[in-house]
């Protein structure tokens, strides 16, 4: 992974990193001790034990060991150290045999001078404390073998006492006897002198000096709160950066422009960046409350897109601000004004904010804009146009008799948009866009554009049955918002509308990644790699005033239409193929024109509508 995306990985999880260290900075405050304690194992010091000369056949090592690992040498250690934490004494020191004559003692502590007091108070108090146990057994034993020694003299006496009366033959008998009291005597008293012997001097003793090395000391064995602490913030960090990336390896949700043009299969045309909450709580469009901000330069971007790009009633309508209100009224006449439809997959997508933003940029080029609010489950362009309550397109569509879409038209907070909102549903939603194509064919004579917001296309259908009477798509996605399979059911069921899709509008964007090379899947309709191949005479018309560009209409023959569809006239330029468009959709029609036959002029529509966008006459 590269840095950049780990730290937009980062960025995106933050929360999850500092719940992580947070929990670890608890954890390592309630397992670390009030004050500041004492690194016990920065010292450790050696000593060994051995029985002394001659006593290596009394001496047992298993006994030696028993009693040295007891609590009476510890005892006895501690209070020669003046400690009355034996429990934390004992943990300091260990005892083993390392071999069957000789015990070793290690131990720990802060410094070495302690770590070596420690070592030889407890070799101290083990051969003191051995010996001590030794005498005392000796004098139990000498004690005993006395009585026993008594008894043998007592026998040896009486023998030879008997051997002084007997006479030769009898002596003979009682010689035998006699030699074996005297020799078990013998040895009785022997044993009672080595004991004697044994017990005026130390059974064991110290083996050398003692072996003393400094362990060093490291974070984990750190005597300080503070370091502590700061280990445990450093841990719980690092505990989730793992976290953070183990759920963005599971995480397949779109977030970049890469994820979304390979998904929808389609060129993403705008990158908006992610707003703070203080900007989405506008309660107006981000390019007439914040001009210079970048999400609005990347909006007024979007709207070069998808003007030079276009359709072409939609591109060639560039500097038309200076047009008087004949010329304009004589051009709506003789072009339409195209429909651009916003949808997206999901609610959530910001496909209401983006045709908000749309028109304010489509109006800040002279363009006047009508914006219909089709989203009748969830209207909520009234909010962020500063439009109130009233009737608007469900009245329109839902009435016997078609009114004129002009009496429900009203300004908005916005110079050049104007707004037809949702109005008050009472119908079945899906029911009301089926006279959509009469009141659009109506909307087109009012406007230089129309821009339509519908519902979610993947939760409703009312999306999929205007797609046929707009002359172009616009795919709204929310950064984080949508799956890949989500996306590709989307790109799905546009390509088999056959109407030209213009892109997709990423919201919420992580940052750019670089353009790669788009693999095209078989059986999806092919995407544009670039904006100058969608209309070779987009990119004069900036710089060519409206009369001159205008060219008659070369004469062809045109395809049978279905009733209620605008015919187109002729377009001179070779035909285009539109982004995500199939070569066989539409009759053979792959232009991004979708022109409406020329409707004659109406003076008090037109009127009508100038006076509510504020135009003087």
């Amino acid at each position: 992974m590269e840095p950049a995306n780990l730290f937009t990985v980062l960025r995106r999880y933050w929360r999850l990193l500092a719940g992580c260290t947070v929990a670890a900075l608890i954890v390592g405050f309630v397992l670390t001790p009030a004050g500041d304690a004492v690194d016990n194992g920065k010292w450790q010091c050696k000593v060994a034990i051995t029985p002394v000369a001659g006593a290596a056949d009394t001496v047992r090592a298993d006994q030696v060991l028993s009693y040295a690992q007891g609590s009476a040498v510890t005892t006895a250690a501690a209070q020669k150290l003046h400690i009355t934490d034996v429990a934390g004494l004992s943990a300091r020191r260990t005892v083993a045999a390392a071999s069957t004559q000789m015990l070793v003692f290690t131990t720990t502590g802060p410094t070495q001078q302690s770590c070596a007091d420690l070592a030889a108070a407890l070799s101290e108090a083990t051969i003191t404390g051995y010996s001590q146990e030794s005498k005392k057994s000796a004098d139990e034993s000498i004690k005993r073998l006395r009585a026993q020694a008594d008894t043998q003299q007592q026998q040896l006496d009486d023998l030879q006492k008997q051997f002084s009366r007997a006479n030769t033959t009898d002596q003979a008998k009682l010689q035998p006897q006699l030699s074996t009291a005297t020799a078990a005597l013998t040895k009785t008293l022997g044993a009672i002198a080595d004991l004697q012997n044994y017990s005026q001097t130390d059974a064991i003793q110290q083996w050398g000096s003692i072996d003393a090395k400094e362990l060093g000391g490291n974070l984990l064995t750190s005597p300080t709160r503070s370091v502590r602490l700061a280990l445990a913030v450093v841990l719980g960090l690092a505990l989730g950066v793992v976290a953070a990336l183990m759920l963005s390896r599971m995480d397949t949700r779109l977030r970049t422009r890469d994820g979304a043009e390979e998904a929808f299969n389609l060129p993403v045309i705008g990158e908006i960046p992610l707003l703070s909450r203080r900007l989405r709580r506008l309660r107006e469009p981000l390019v007439t409350a914040r001009p210079e901000d970048p999400a609005t330069e990347a909006y007024r971007s979007l709207r070069s897109t998808l003007l030079l790009t276009g359709p072409r009633a939609l591109s060639a309508q560039l500097g038309q601000g200076g047009l008087d209100p004949d010329d304009r009224r004589a051009r709506r006449a003789a072009e339409p004004a195209p429909v651009v439809l916003v949808m997206s997959g999901r609610s959530g997508d910001g496909r209401t904010t983006t045709v908000a933003n749309l028109a304010a940029t489509l109006a800040e080029t002279g363009r006047q804009v009508l914006v219909l609010d089709c989203d009748f489950r969830q209207p909520g362009l009234r909010g962020h146009l500063g439009v109130g309550d009233g009737p608007g397109m469900a009245e329109l569509l839902s009435g016997e008799q078609l009114p004129d879409p002009v009496d429900l038209i009203r300004r908005t907070n916005v110079p050049g948009v104007a707004l037809i909102t949702g109005g008050n549903t009472t119908a079945y939603p899906a029911a009301l866009v089926l006279r959509a194509g009469e009141v659009l064919k109506l909307a087109r004579r009012h406007a230089d554009v129309v821009l339509i917001d519908s519902s979610p296309l993947l939760h409703a259908n009312d999306a999929y049955d205007l797609v046929q009477h707009a002359d172009a798509v616009l795919v709204t996605v929310m950064a984080g918002n949508l799956r890949p399979e989500e996306a590709d059911r989307v790109s799905e069921l546009l390509a088999r509308t056959g109407v030209p899709v213009a892109g997709v509008a990423l919201l919420g964007a992580e940052g750019t990644t670089g353009r790669r090379k788009r693999t095209l899947r078989p059986g999806r309709p092919p995407a544009k790699g670039s904006p100058a191949k969608a209309a070779p005479a987009a990119k004069s018309t900036p710089s060519v005033p409206e009369p001159q560009r205008r060219a008659e209409p070369a004469p062809r023959v045109e395809p049978q239409r279905r009733p209620g569809e605008h015919q187109r006239p002729a377009d001179p330029r070779p035909a285009a193929p539109g982004y995500g468009e199939a070569p066989d959709r539409r009759d053979g029609a792959t232009s991004w024109g979708r022109r409406p036959a020329e409707l004659p002029p109406e003076e008090p529509v037109e009127t009508t509508l100038q006076l509510r966008l504020g135009e003087d006459r």
